[in-house]
C-alpha cells in the first residue's frame, strides 16, 4: 500500500495509548536503574524526559482530539504519586485527556489504590502486566501473579465496583487466561494492549497470534488496541504491519479496534507521522466513518472521553 503525504484523511485522533515522563522530578525504575530487557533493543533514547510539548510537535500534523495517558512503571511503592502528577499535567497543559493508572492487583493494597483510583475524576482504568511465560510453551495455569491467580481475581473482582477498566498487556499466548478472566467478569472491560504482541513475523508465529485473537475476540467485553507493531532494528512499514492490522480488525470488529502510537516509546522505530499514516493507509479502503471510529471514536466510547459532541456513551 502507498504512504500517504502526513495527516492526510485523518479528521480526528484521539491516541488510544500514550506517555509523558520528567525524569528529574519523577522516580520510573527501568528508565532509572540498571538497563532491562527491552523489545526494541536498546531503548538510551527514552531517558529523556517526555512532555506534552513534545508530544504535540511529534504529532503536529494530525487533528488531536485527546489522548489516553496510560501509567509509566512509575515507583511502585507509590501507585497514586502518579495520578497526582498527571492531575497537575492536565490541568496547566491540556493533556492528557484520561488516564489508565497503575495498580497492583495481587497486593494488599489493591482495594484502597482502587478505591482512590475510581473517585478521580480523569482516571478511567488500571494496567497491572502479569506475570507471563517466555514462550508459549512455558505457559503455567494459575501461576503466582498471572491472570488464573487467586490473588490477582480478588483484586480484578474490585474493578467493576470502582468504575474502572483494565489493559491488558501480555503475550498473545496467553489470552486463552485473557479469556477465561473475560468470561469470569463480564461486566469489566478488558483492553488488550499492543495488538497482543505479535512479535513472531514467522507464518507458524503469526497463525498462532491469530488463533489467540479469535479466542479473545469471542467476549464481548474484550476490544484491542493496535499499536506497538514495531520490530529490533527494522523500519515501520506498511508491507511489515498492514496484514497483522487488517487482521486484527477483521477479528475484533471495527468497534472494538483503536489506533494508538505508544509514544514516545515507539519513537525508537519510527516517527509519529510514520505510524499514523502507515495505520491511514491500512485502512484507506474502508468507510470514512469506520476509519473515523478507529482513529477517534471507539477510544472516546471505551474510555469515555469528554468530546466536542459531549461524553461519549
Amino acid at each position: 500500500m502507498p504512504r500517504l503525504p502526513q495527516g492526510e484523511g485523518i479528521v480526528r485522533v484521539i491516541d488510544a495509548h500514550q506517555h509523558f515522563w520528567d525524569l528529574y522530578a519523577n522516580y520510573l525504575p527501568w528508565l532509572a536503574d540498571k538497563p532491562v530487557s527491552f523489545r526494541y533493543g536498546n531503548y538510551d533514547a527514552l531517558k529523556r524526559n517526555y512532555l506534552p510539548a513534545d508530544y504535540r510537535r511529534d504529532a503536529a500534523a494530525f487533528e488531536l482530539s485527546g489522548s489516553v495517558f496510560i501509567e509509566t512503571e512509575w515507583n511502585p511503592a507509590d501507585p497514586l504519586g502518579e495520578v497526582a502528577w498527571v492531575d497537575a499535567l492536565r490541568k496547566k497543559e491540556g493533556l492528557p485527556s484520561v488516564m489508565v493508572a497503575q495498580a497492583w492487583l495481587d497486593r494488599d493494597d489493591a482495594a484502597s489504590v482502587l478505591e482512590a483510583h475510581g473517585h478521580t475524576g480523569f482516571v478511567r482504568g488500571i494496567r497491572h502486566k502479569p506475570k507471563a511465560a517466555a514462550r508459549a510453551e512455558d505457559v503455567e495455569k494459575g501461576a503466582p501473579g498471572s491472570m488464573g491467580d487467586p490473588a490477582f481475581r480478588r483484586g480484578f473482582a474490585m474493578l467493576k465496583p470502582n468504575g474502572l477498566s483494565f489493559d491488558l498487556q501480555t503475550p498473545w499466548w496467553h489470552l486463552a487466561e485473557a479469556a477465561d478472566l473475560a468470561a469470569a467478569f463480564p461486566d469489566t472491560q478488558i483492553i488488550i494492549n499492543h495488538t497482543g504482541l505479535p512479535s513472531d513475523r514467522s507464518a507458524d508465529g503469526l497463525n498462532a497470534w491469530r488463533s489467540a485473537l479469535k479466542l479473545a475476540a469471542e467476549c464481548p467485553n474484550i476490544a484491542i488496541k493496535i499499536s506497538g507493531l514495531g520490530q529490533k532494528d527494522l523500519p515501520w512499514t506498511v508491507e511489515a504491519n498492514g496484514s497483522i492490522v487488517r487482521d486484527t480488525i477483521e477479528i475484533f470488529g471495527v468497534a472494538r479496534c483503536m489506533f494508538a502510537s505508544n509514544f514516545p516509546v515507539d519513537s525508537l522505530v519510527a516517527d509519529f507521522g510514520t505510524i499514523f499514516n502507515g495505520f491511514m493507509a491500512c485502512v484507506s479502503d474502508l468507510p470514512e466513518k469506520d476509519q473515523q471510529a478507529l482513529f477517534h471514536d471507539n477510544a472516546a466510547r471505551i474510555y469515555r472521553i469528554q468530546t466536542q459532541e459531549g461524553v461519549a456513551p
